[in-house]
């Protein structure tokens, strides 16, 4: 989907890349040039394709992205405009950068772009493709929605879940506490991703694994390190006939990874198998329904473990890593803005008062505290860009022509700082939001942090209350100060760029315990 570090910053791996590509290029040159001397230009016939940078052969525009993509996108769309056509490696490539015209491309024409694009990621990491995030659209796709939405992601479901999650927000309070009474620092990067691991295996898996569970690094290492991998720019993927020799070794750490997660997701499936017969469960999970819709064998399509794997696959590298990544950001801002964290706790005091925790309950009136997570999210979205999508077949948007086959990249990062959508973008200001209805559930495009149309998140429901129940409890129960004598605007808020964007370096304070003691 875009560049990464690794490959941004090796120029010796750069010119063997473009030698063993140009290599491969010269052998096909003459054909392709007498081929398209003799077909009539498809453009030409077609329509115009948007504007957009002139990239190098064979690696097209990849070189040029730099280490941190969303930004360089962002300032190249200043240039060429907000539908921008570009060519990553042998890929036709569409990016878009503004409100109106992701509302064009996810809503407007949202059929015609349903597809997800088809990356070594999904080929190698969901099972090929099996997974609900990285499947084809079509009737497997919305049958394996469907399932994850009723027995997981419901309404229904996740109100059942409250005390489950309060369970488990009480159980880090009391660990801060502990570190409030020693005035130790507390490093809430980790802190708040632990609690993510948690509340996301009883919610999937219906107990909590340990981190040694998996692998060697455990669960952050192995999210953190597939996220980077689902964004890095992979020779293999945009240069095919690369494939066999991997040579930035994506495909060898995909594949490591994938059999972490097959021995960890064997092991569940194993575990639920082995329980005894006939045992009546209290509280029934995502696991016990999949197998029992294997057994049933009720379904119009090959359901095997396979796909049971993927789905939990999905379900566990998705929401492991984009909550806390969001918590994290949203601290961070109020830290960085005593004003906006005085007013947020002032509307804590008057709505639940201090001798007692938040309770999920206040959620609906605590209307600050929405707009604080809401403009956070503008600023810092969970993914810099919206999982790639594919188009389906040919389409005319905005009078620009858009191949069939060409992939979709939805600039989340770029539409939070539009300036026509959002006056003084780089400004963090909650107060934006007085006196209107924007939302984050993908029907307002100028904040889809979850995406929108047919394959907006399906978990928006279940992130939207983790992110602000975490954030009202951690900024309702203490105060924070920055360590080492930091004050506001010390504090750096650089990004590190990933499929989900987490900070560069983690957020370390200082809590001391506001509420009462019992």
């Amino acid at each position: 989907m875009a560049a990464n570090t690794t490959f941004c910053r090796s120029p010796l791996l750069l010119l063997l890349i473009i030698g063993v590509c140009s290599f491969l290029f010269l052998l096909h040159v003459l054909g392709r040039k007498e081929k398209m001397m003799k077909s009539p230009s498809v453009v030409g016939i077609k329509g115009k394709l948007p504007p957009g940078p002139r990239g190098l052969p064979i690696l097209g525009s990849v070189p040029m992205l730099g280490h941190l993509p969303h930004i360089t996108l962002h300032q190249w769309a200043k240039k060429y405009g907000p539908i921008m056509y570009l060519r990553l490696g042998q890929i036709p490539t569409v990016v878009v950068s503004s409100p109106h015209t992701a509302q064009q491309f996810l809503k407007t024409h949202d059929l015609v772009f349903a597809n997800r694009a088809c990356t070594e990621y999904g080929r190698l990491i969901n099972y090929s493709f099996k997974g609900l995030s990285f499947c084809q659209y079509g009737s497997y796709w919305r049958n394996v929605r469907k399932l994850c939405t009723l027995e997981l992601l419901s309404n229904l479901k996740v109100e059942s879940l409250r005390p489950m999650r309060r369970e488990e927000l009480s159980l880090l309070i009391e660990l801060i506490k502990d570190a409030a009474k020693a005035r130790a620092v507390v490093d809430l990067t980790t802190k708040v991703a632990s609690l993510s691991r948690d509340t996301t295996c009883r919610m999937v898996f219906g107990k909590k694994y340990n981190e040694e569970t998996l692998g060697e690094g455990g669960f952050k290492a192995v999210a953190e390190d597939l996220m980077d991998l689902a964004a890095a720019f992979n020779v293999s993927e945009y240069i095919p006939c690369t494939r066999e020799l991997d040579l930035q070794g994506v495909g060898r750490r995909m594949i490591a990874n994938a059999k972490v997660l097959d021995e960890f997701f064997d092991k569940v499936v194993e575990e639920r198998l082995a329980a005894v017969a006939g045992e009546e469960k209290k509280h029934r999970d995502f696991v016990d329904y999949m197998l029992d819709f294997l057994e049933s064998g009720d379904c119009e399509f090959l359901f095997d473990r396979t796909n049971i794997k993927a789905i939990l696959s999905d379900m566990l590298i998705a929401s492991i890593d984009t909550t806390p990544t969001v918590v994290v950001w949203t601290l961070s801002e109020l830290m960085k803005h005593p004003r906006v964290m005085e007013k947020a706790q002032q509307e804590l005091e008057n709505f639940v008062g201090t001798d007692r925790m938040v309770d999920e309950s206040d959620l609906a009136k605590l209307d600050y505290l929405d707009m604080v997570v809401k403009e956070s999210m503008r600023l810092h979205p969970p993914v810099p860009f919206l999982l790639p999508h594919e188009s389906r077949e040919d389409c005319m948007v905005d009078g620009f022509y858009i191949p069939k086959g060409s992939r979709l990249i939805v600039n989340t990062w770029a539409i939070g700082r539009d300036p026509e959508a959002w006056p003084n973008s780089e400004e963090f200001k909650p107060e934006r939001f007085i006196g209107t209805d924007i939302d984050v559930r993908g029907h307002d495009f100028q904040l889809i942090p979850f995406g929108s149309g047919r394959r907006g998140c399906p978990a928006m429901q279940m992130g939207i209350t983790m992110v602000r129940l975490g954030v009202a409890q951690l900024i309702h129960c203490f105060n924070w100060e920055l360590p080492n004598g930091m004050g506001p605007a010390d504090l750096d808020m650089a990004e590190k760029f990933s499929l989900v964007m987490p900070r560069a370096n983690h957020l370390l304070a200082i809590p001391t315990y506001r509420l009462l003691e019992d």
